[in-house]
């Protein structure tokens, strides 16, 4: 399924860079016309239309199947993130690959700042507490650029507020389907993430996202409205390129296989 997951993201990345503008302009024969060519004058026709550079770089796997041209975001270390409340060492926990929410140690940050972006992300819920139910059962998020949520929630017979559910634009846009599988399996979340643009204080051009969730479909190049709010409507806040965040919400949510492509 990574796989899949995968090489779907980066078709639908290079089917999106090829500008039609590159096709040759002027008059082209009619049927009739070529049916009465020969087949090097019907090549030679069709080679008016075939665009040769720029070639796309060649991008190959290791043998977790992150792409060459990936930034890893998990190692043997924690040292791509840092805590949000002081600047600090980010205090999750990191054992063989998985890092785990240290509940109350507070959300982490990438080092590193990011607009737009591919995403991979593999996250699990521990075994549910039948006390617990709603948005109080495994809990999580991913932020891009710090102010935009993905909502990451155990959404496997769990009812809640759709638009508060695993995939949602949280409290913006409910999913398509709910893709969750059982609490205890891995799941898979690629994302293309497109930033906001703004001029001054004035913002010209909305965010995008588009959420596979273990390879369905969920947002489908969907618009941000605006910062992510528990109380309130969205609000428009000028920002350049940012840290992704991920939300410690009290729960032990664990991660692993994170890497970004930056478009």
């Amino acid at each position: 399924m990574q796989q899949l997951s995968v090489l779907f993201s980066a078709a639908l990345v290079f089917s999106v860079v090829a500008p039609a503008s590159q096709a040759a302009s002027g008059t082209f024969p009619t049927a009739a016309e070529l049916a009465k060519m020969t087949d090097a004058e019907r090549h030679a026709q069709a080679a008016r239309t075939e665009v040769w550079t720029p070639v796309p770089p060649v991008v190959s796997f290791d043998q977790n199947n992150v792409p060459s041209d990936a930034i890893a975001l998990l190692g043997k270390d924690l040292s791509a993130w840092r805590a949000v409340k002081d600047g600090g060492a980010a205090e999750w926990q990191l054992k063989d690959g998985v890092m785990t929410v240290t509940p109350g140690s507070g959300d982490i940050r990438t080092v590193e700042n990011f607009c737009d972006i591919q995403l991979h992300l593999e996250w699990q819920s521990p075994p549910a507490d039948p006390a617990k139910t709603g948005q109080m059962r495994n809990n999580s998020g991913i932020f891009f650029q710090e102010k935009y949520e993905v909502q990451i929630l155990d959404s496997y017979q769990n009812p809640t507020y759709p638009n508060g559910q695993a995939g949602a634009v949280y409290k913006q846009t409910i999913p398509l389907v709910n893709a969750t599988k059982p609490t205890g399996q891995w799941q898979v979340y690629d994302i293309i993430y497109k930033a906001p643009r703004f001029d001054g204080d004035k913002r010209v051009s909305p965010g995008y996202v588009t959420v596979l969730h273990n390879g369905v479909l969920l947002q489908n190049h969907t618009e941000i409205l605006g910062t992510t709010e528990w109380i309130g409507p969205p609000q428009q806040q000028p920002h350049g390129c940012a840290p992704l965040k991920l939300q410690d919400h009290g729960d032990k949510v664990s991660f692993r296989n994170i890497w970004v492509r930056k478009l």
